[in-house]
């Protein structure tokens, strides 16, 4: 790594970048940034790549989920209460399902940056440069809104340090008692043909939860530490350039702006500028693949971003769409498997199945998602690999962006409640039925009852 340095990425083609009108204030503010105390420690970056090695290993599973882009005004108490709760949830039915340790990784605390499909948007003959996330500019079709302000990557580094903060504040504070089914919202099971199915096995997940308290004399939350890690795709390069770091007596640069930065399909060109930053860095990384990924392409790029065969390193987050999974993803996993490592394969279920009502609404549909989940399961075991982790766009409240679940929700209530400016979330209701599912697909395959 002697020819690399976190600018050296500026010496290659770096695409969905904003073009920000005063350079100089863009410099300012990165300046800034970089002078700023970090927001994730080295250790607890080296810590979840231990985790994410068991994960390789099939020791562990991994639970990414959170925002499809998060929203400066919704850094509030409420918003990041609800995703902590509901990955929490998830993680327990998880854990009860697969018989695994869970690595609880949230898209949020960085989550502002989008990439997009045009540099511009155009709306009754006028254009604009298109919405790129709070870090960058404003949703509002206006130029002022939509013009990228440097300023705005002082603002989200702010909302990301408050979430941190108050994440910790909260998995310190015995925030983990919320993990008894008991304080469950679960009104929703009612509207399921498996209503009593579901019933039994929270039912079942609150007898263990007693069981083991009354063993250790303890409540579970007092038995071990609560782990939340926080990843976000790393997008903005000035941004990401501005939180790597040194730290002492560790060698090499870390990314101390989130502990899992993520690489989209989008900028995943092999002698691009995101490719160059992230092959730098010392966190384990997240690599986005879609249909258009080709064998020979991500054999090149786990070369490159792994070269040390490092356990942990590489967690590659298939999305191919339930169509398309059963004949993308295996010719990818034998490529994988012909470099020599040990990668954490995860499955986003969310953006190859994304779809447009008739009133021209982006949403997805559960049993879309729930199908490309339970697909990427039986392909990686008749492949003799491993499904480490399931990664999930959903929100904490009980929005209406995504079609289905056990309320039956249709095209016509999406209006009701979507708040989303991106891409559609599942809600909290749907997230927690998804997890009871997977559970319940993964304990009858290992020959238990549910």
């Amino acid at each position: 790594m002697s020819d690399w340095t976190p600018s050296s990425w500026r010496a290659r083609p770096a695409g969905q970048q904003p073009t920000y009108p005063d350079e100089p204030a863009l410099d300012r503010a990165v300046a800034e940034l970089s002078t700023l105390p970090p927001l994730v420690t080295s250790w607890e970056v080296e810590r979840l790549k231990g985790q994410l090695a068991d994960a390789a290993a099939g020791r562990r599973f991994l639970l990414q989920g959170g925002a499809c882009a998060e929203r400066l005004d919704q850094c509030t108490a409420d918003v990041i209460t609800n995703k902590l709760k509901v990955l929490l949830q998830m993680s327990l039915v998880l854990t009860y399902g697969l018989k695994r340790r869970i690595i609880r990784v949230g898209r949020f605390a960085g989550q502002y940056a989008k990439p997009r499909s045009s540099d511009t948007e155009t709306r009754d003959g006028v254009t604009l440069p298109a919405y790129r996330g709070d870090l960058v500019n404003g949703a509002g079709f206006t130029a002022a809104e939509r013009t990228p302000d440097p300023d705005r990557l002082l603002r989200g580094y702010e909302a990301a340090a408050l979430t941190l903060n108050f994440i910790r504040a909260l998995v310190e504070g015995g925030f983990a008692d919320i993990r008894h089914p008991e304080y469950w919202d679960l009104e929703f099971v009612e509207h399921s043909p498996r209503a009593r199915e579901y019933q039994r096995m929270v039912e079942s997940i609150s007898d263990s939860v007693r069981f083991m308290e009354i063993l250790a004399d303890a409540h579970v939350s007092e038995m071990s530490r609560v782990d939340f890690f926080t990843s976000h795709e790393g997008l903005h390069l000035p941004y990401e350039q501005a939180v790597t770091r040194r730290v002492p007596r560790r060698d090499g640069w870390y990314n101390l702006g989130t502990h899992l930065p993520w690489l989209g399909m989008r900028t995943c060109e092999l002698d691009g500028a995101h490719v160059e930053y992230y092959r730098g860095i010392r966190n384990p990384i997240g690599v986005k693949v879609g249909p258009a990924m080709t064998p020979e392409w991500l054999g090149e790029l786990v070369e490159v971003l792994d070269p040390g065969r490092e356990p942990g390193r590489l967690t590659l987050i298939h999305r191919f769409g339930v169509g398309r999974v059963a004949s993308c993803l295996p010719p990818l996993v034998e490529a994988v498997r012909a470099t020599g490592r040990q990668v954490v394969w995860c499955c986003d279920p969310m953006h190859g199945n994304t779809e447009k009502t008739a009133d021209g609404i982006k949403t997805r549909r559960f049993d879309n998602i729930l199908g490309e989940v339970e697909a990427s399961f039986d392909i990686h075991h008749e492949l003799g690999s491993y499904l480490g982790g399931i990664h999930f766009e959903l929100s904490g409240d009980n929005v209406t962006e995504c079609i289905g679940g056990a309320r039956g929700l249709a095209e016509a209530d999406l209006r009701r409640a979507y708040e989303s400016r991106v891409d559609p979330r599942l809600n909290y209701e749907q997230s927690l039925e998804m997890a009871l599912l997977i559970a319940r697909k993964m304990a009858t395959r290992n020959g238990r009852q549910v």
